[in-house]
């Protein structure tokens, strides 16, 4: 039996899973916790033990890039929240969808975009850039510069003007 003191961060952690059953890509730790945070349901420090006890659980995986953690959720914690699911209640559940919706756009760029930037052996950076749609990469770009402050404003300017950059290749290109 779940002790009392143990119930709400049980609802925490199945508000965390039923978010990440509700979409087919990561989201990372930022965007779940601005809904749990908007939304009143907990501090911070409640909502990062969650996180950290779903991870050591594996029920969901945790992927640093850059100044990001993006979470997935496992096929064991598909089926906690298949089980446990009816835990939450109708309104949150309908709160969680309404987010989804009104958010979905920007959701889904802030994660289906991004990119990383690395030493390379030769003792240059190498900034990694990818674009997906739906899972699927629509582009993946490596570019080699000399220093790393480059490195990273490619990175930053990638994540501001990927469409824009995206459709100049396939104007350009085609």
């Amino acid at each position: 039996m779940i002790g009392m003191a143990q119930e709400p961060l049980t609802i925490y952690k199945l508000i965390i899973l039923y978010m990440l059953d509700r979409v087919e890509f990561p989201l990372t730790k930022a965007q779940i916790g601005d809904f749990i945070l908007d939304h009143g349901y907990t501090n911070f420090m409640n909502l990062q033990q969650a996180i950290g006890e779903l991870i050591d659980s594996d029920l969901i995986r945790g992927q640093s890039m850059r100044n990001r953690t993006h979470l997935s959720i496992t096929p064991q914690g598909r089926e906690t929240i298949h089980f446990f699911g009816n835990r939450i209640s109708e309104t949150i559940r309908d709160e969680i969808d309404a987010y989804f919706k009104d958010n979905a756009m920007t959701i889904r760029n802030e994660v289906s975009v991004y990119g990383d930037y690395y030493k390379a052996t030769s003792g240059e950076y190498e900034a990694h850039l990818v674009a997906k749609d739906r899972g699927e990469k629509l582009v993946e770009i490596t570019l080699t510069v000399p220093v790393e402050e480059a490195a990273s404003t490619i990175c930053e300017n990638w994540q501001k003007r990927n469409q824009e950059i995206y459709q100049y290749l396939v104007k350009t290109l085609f």
